[in-house]
């Protein structure tokens, strides 16, 4: 068992990584069942598979599960889904000593994050993430939000949980698509300040996709490490330096709006095409060796992953990708960061990207 701690002060909370951990569910939340009781929210997909373990946990114990499943997939993160969840928990008589459990992916997590940002100004949520995205970036940091049809993740709020329980073994039942979409969260933390460990991933990829043990634990545990530093050092993006972890997303969001933020391009593979463009933007203005950017899209493409548009089957023009980026929420002042690199973990923030320079680059691409 590893335990990490993100250091919020008086918000600090624990994460605790370790195999089998669902089984110990009822061990590690029971102190956050206020009036004997945790609200679940899953998926479909999640909840025919873990959902089952997860009351066993509980099985024998006076604390009840009450229990919501929504639809699977990216459109669950709306207003409808957020209507419906608050007004299901309000229904139910949760009060604000109340907790939320996340027990699935992403799309869970934010929407479960959100809720319990809003319902009755505030309530206590933890996450147990199912997927290998999640695992490593999405839980930790408590960033949360729903999509708009003018762009993804434009609505919501910083809600830190209270308790992430990651448990590697429940990655087993994720399909092959999902955990190479969420190995792209994996190596964007080797590319923006790590070196050594994009090497480790380069080293390791093949196992870790087998889904080895000891190869996914260290992954995760290197992961939530990184992650947890840099949450504690800048919660809410104010000094720039938690802005390292959107590499890869101002491309990457573009693309996901233009093939509809559906299944044609999930998160991580929109992720990993963004950051594979974020290196070859690099290099045209002069930043990046070409080899490095070259030496991340052999690794993304050996990993099953989009490396460019073309393997990312998006053909839309630079232009229109460039007006998807306008609504990004980091637009500030008219102008749009992004995350450029001087090489291989040397990431860094450039405020002065010409877009339309950027749409011709995009264009060349093509």
């Amino acid at each position: 068992m590893t335990q990490i701690t993100v250091e919020l002060g008086d918000r600090s909370y624990p994460i605790v990584v370790e195999p089998a951990a669902l089984e110990q569910a009822a061990h590690y939340l029971k102190e956050f069942a206020a009036n004997q009781r945790l609200f679940v929210l899953t998926d479909d997909h999640v909840g025919a598979h873990l959902l089952p373990q997860l009351q066993q946990a509980f099985s024998g114990n006076a604390i009840e599960l009450v229990v919501k499943s929504l639809p699977a997939g990216e459109a669950s993160k709306s207003w409808d889904q957020l209507e419906m969840v608050t007004d299901w928990l309000l229904a139910e008589g949760a009060e604000r000593s109340d907790t939320l459990v996340a027990l699935g992916g992403g799309v869970i997590g934010d929407l479960t994050g959100f809720a319990a940002a809003i319902v009755k100004r505030g309530c206590n949520f933890v996450q147990i993430p199912t997927s290998l995205l999640a695992q490593v970036d999405s839980s930790v940091g408590g960033k949360t939000a729903i999509n708009s049809s003018v762009g993804k993740n434009l609505i919501g709020s910083f809600n830190q949980p209270r308790f992430v329980l990651i448990d590697p073994l429940v990655l087993n039942s994720l399909p092959d698509r999902e955990l190479r979409a969420g190995y792209a969260e994996v190596v964007k933390y080797g590319l923006i300040n790590n070196a050594d460990f994009f090497a480790w991933c380069e080293a390791n990829s093949e196992q870790l996709l087998r889904r080895d043990p000891k190869a996914l634990s260290e992954a995760i545990v290197h992961s939530v490490r990184a992650k947890a530093l840099i949450v504690g050092e800048d919660e809410k993006e104010l000094s720039g330096r938690r802005a390292l972890l959107n590499l890869g997303h101002t491309f990457g969001h573009a693309l996901e709006a233009e093939t509809g933020f559906s299944d044609r391009l999930v998160h991580g593979e929109a992720v990993a095409a963004g950051m594979a463009l974020a290196f070859r933007y690099s290099v045209r203005r002069g930043h990046c060796d070409p080899a490095d950017a070259e030496r991340v899209a052999v690794h993304l493409k050996k990993a099953g992953l989009p490396y460019d548009l073309s393997s990312a089957s998006v053909a839309a023009s630079g232009q229109r990708l460039v007006e998807h980026m306008m609504h990004d929420k980091k637009m500030s002042g008219g102008t749009l960061p992004f995350l450029l690199a001087n090489g291989i973990g040397q990431t860094f923030l450039a405020k002065d990207v010409d877009l339309e320079d950027v749409a011709a680059f995009l264009d060349e691409s093509n």
